[in-house]
């Protein structure tokens, strides 16, 4: 790139001519930018209106001029001097700055001499024996003397305090001028007018610096700012100060020849082409650009593993190559040798693992509770059942009666509220309130279980003995990562990671064997690799999942030489890229892939199958045979007692006898007690008949 930015500094006869030399060479033209120091104003200022033949040859240049502060003594000086020269005829010649500046100056030794004779000062000069003539020399340093009392009079003007036609005069410790500024001009047509001004207190600004100096410094990039300026070829428009040279020069840039991830960026074998989805976003940055960047493609790489992308940067950075286009990640390093681009892509560290799917769990519905859950809440059943039993107890019937009904009503009213199916009714104003507090705290439980179950039995639950960044650095086991990436420095050097434990994986190939392989025979026990490396993995492989977070946040970006204005223009064309949708389009046509086939899989985890319940059910067919169990053997013991012992007659029929049980069974309870009672009367009358 050639500069567009020119900077003149020199007398004014032999600035003058360069100007005029350069107006007849066309580079006054637009694009230019020509900044011309004080001595441009010190020659102009004294010729007030600027004649067309100069004007002509420096239209839009930007000059410097030493700041004066308008004030009255200011005014009053140069009301004199016009008044002089007109007496004396000498034309319309002008002060300029300097010329304000050497009558403050005079001023200034004035008040110092004043003030050396005030404190005893006296003028004598004596031969200091340091200086003495150089042999063969013509300086005769010899012959010079020093003023012996040069150090007060030196302190005297260190001293000076005064309000001058310039402004204010005042020196630092150092004896320079307090509050340096300068006004900053712009020729344009005859004259030339300020745009703005420059002080070492606030830097650039349209305020006067005197009008600044009553305000703490404040030189934010928001207050560095100058009036409208008009640059050469009369426009107003901010030259970019450079242009690529018209000499059919191409840019050199180098990009990585990968192996493995070639949707990234890839060189085509045989024709040598490249393509990928960096170099997609490159070529529309470029096409966005104002003007044309003449350029080639130079692969990096032997072909046969990914390239080291810290030497690649190196070789930007030494100007080897013009520009570096590819998935090159921002580092803090890297920063140091080349100038990177916004990122046109976000990436980070993940960690790649195999998962195993876990067992379907019988006993699954337990989980959503711990144990003291689970406990808390039997023991509230138990305690609210009791309070409404005692709140209840006098005053309700539904809560009286023998103590075996009481304890049962207890036990049933409270786990009935589980399912809001308590049939008793509250009768005490007490125990409404604690019921409907109760039923408020059951309702929150129940939907909480329910949530819980609902995702314990739903959701694809998967199981790895890696669970993030610590639990990998704390598990010794070795770690892979793919040939060439930044993840290698930074596992070492930021997290400590041993190197020993580190291996390089060339391939998505090798990702899988590796990690099937796993640490014990001779694989990895997880990939650290960037997000977007990862993800178009998985899209291929379901057998594997990110674990953990992200534990670094980076990007993707062009890498240029220090202080290009290129990287500038091009980080504006990816912002462009970014808000009119273009970059997520290119986003989606490389690195969008079909997932693997996992519809069986997915389907079949949205089922809920038998293994998932069975504890259910032998809990539910428990209760069931218990039940019965109970219920049949209280029903023999029932029968003994209600039923008269059969008669010799009938002690033969076993199948008379069955039918009698089983008619028992199927007898209401209070006719077979009613029944029981008849025949008991029955066998005692006939008791009574025959011994009567």
């Amino acid at each position: 790139m050639e500069s567009r930015v020119i900077v003149v500094h020199a007398n004014p006869e032999l600035g003058l001519t360069i100007f005029s030399v350069a107006h007849n060479h066309d580079m006054l033209m637009s694009g230019y930018v020509w900044i011309a120091t004080d001595w441009l104003a010190a020659s102009l200022d004294p010729l007030g209106h600027l004649g067309s033949e100069i004007t002509s040859t420096m239209q839009g240049v930007i000059a410097l001029r030493q700041h004066t502060a308008d004030s009255k003594s200011k005014v009053s000086l140069v009301s004199r001097w016009k008044k002089l020269i007109k007496e004396g005829n000498d034309g319309n010649y002008q002060l300029n700055a300097y010329g304000l500046y050497a009558y403050d100056t005079v001023w200034v030794i004035a008040r110092a001499m004043d003030a050396f004779f005030n404190d005893g000062g006296n003028i004598s000069f004596s031969s200091d024996p340091r200086l003495r003539a150089v042999e063969g020399g013509h300086l005769h340093l010899d012959a010079m003397s020093i003023f012996d009392d040069g150090d007060l009079l030196l302190d005297k003007l260190r001293s000076t305090n005064l309000s001058g036609v310039t402004g204010h005069v005042q020196f630092d410790s150092n004896g320079y001028l307090i509050h340096p500024a300068y006004d900053i001009i712009n020729v344009i047509g005859s004259g030339s007018h300020i745009v703005g001004f420059w002080s070492n207190y606030t830097g650039l600004s349209i305020a006067t610096p005197e009008a600044l100096y009553e305000n703490p410094a404040n030189r934010s990039a928001v207050n560095q700012q100058l009036r409208s300026v008009v640059w050469p070829g009369e426009t107003t428009a901010i030259p970019r100060g450079w242009v690529f040279p018209n000499n059919g020069k191409q840019l050199r840039i180098i990009v990585p020849n990968r192996v493995s991830y070639r949707d990234f960026v890839s060189k085509a074998p045989g024709t040598g082409a490249v393509d990928g989805f960096c170099i997609d976003v490159f070529l529309s940055a470029v096409n966005l650009l104002p003007y044309a960047v003449p350029h080639k493609f130079v692969a990096y790489g032997n072909g046969r593993e990914n390239p080291d992308y810290n030497e690649l940067v190196d070789l930007v950075g030494s100007n080897v190559y013009d520009a570096a286009v590819g998935d090159i990640v921002i580092t803090t390093n890297r920063t140091k040798y080349v100038d990177f681009t916004q990122p046109y892509a976000e990436s980070g560290l993940v960690i790649l693992a195999p998962v195993k799917r876990q067992a379907s769990n019988p006993w699954a519905f337990l989980q959503p509770f711990t144990l003291e859950m689970w406990c808390v809440t039997g023991v509230f059943f138990l305690v609210v059942g009791s309070v409404i039993w005692i709140l209840e107890h006098r005053i309700n019937d539904e809560f009286r009666g023998p103590p075996q009904k009481q304890v049962v009503t207890v036990f049933w009213f409270s786990f009935s509220t589980l399912f809001f199916s308590h049939r008793e009714n509250t009768v005490s104003t007490l125990g409404r309130v604690v019921l409907i507090i109760w039923l408020f705290v059951v309702l929150i439980i129940q939907s909480s279980y329910t949530a819980s179950l609902t995702s314990i039995l739903t959701v694809q639950r998967l199981s790895s003995s890696i669970r993030g960044i610590d639990s990998l650095i704390a598990s010794k086991e070795p770690i892979g990562f793919q040939v060439g990436s930044f993840a290698e420095n930074y596992m070492v050097y930021e997290l400590g990671i041993e190197r020993s434990r580190l291996r390089k994986l060339g391939s998505p190939e090798a990702y899988a064997r590796a990690l099937d392989l796993g640490p014990d025979n001779g694989g990895v026990a997880a990939v650290v690799d960037e997000r977007l490396y990862v993800d178009l993995f998985l899209s291929t492989n379901c057998k594997y999942t990110i674990v953990g977070q992200e534990f670094t946040r980076t990007g993707w970006g062009f890498a240029f030489p220090r202080d290009s204005q290129l990287a500038v223009d091009m980080s504006t064309a990816i912002l462009t890229l970014s808000e009119n949708g273009d970059l997520q389009r290119i986003h989606d046509k490389w690195l969008i892939k079909r997932a693997c086939d996992s519809e069986n899989d997915e389907l079949d985890s949205e089922r809920l199958h038998f293994s998932s319940f069975w504890g259910l059910f032998l809990i539910c067919g428990l209760a069931c045979f218990f039940s019965l169990l109970i219920f049949f053997v209280l029903m023999l013991k029932q029968f003994r007692q209600h039923v008269p012992p059969p008669t010799p007659e009938s002690s033969g029929r076993g199948g008379s006898s069955l039918h009698t049980f089983l008619s028992f069974v199927d007898t209401k309870a209070e006719d077979s007690t009613a029944k029981r009672k008849q025949a008991q009367k029955g066998v005692d009358a006939n008791g009574i008949d025959v011994e009567g």
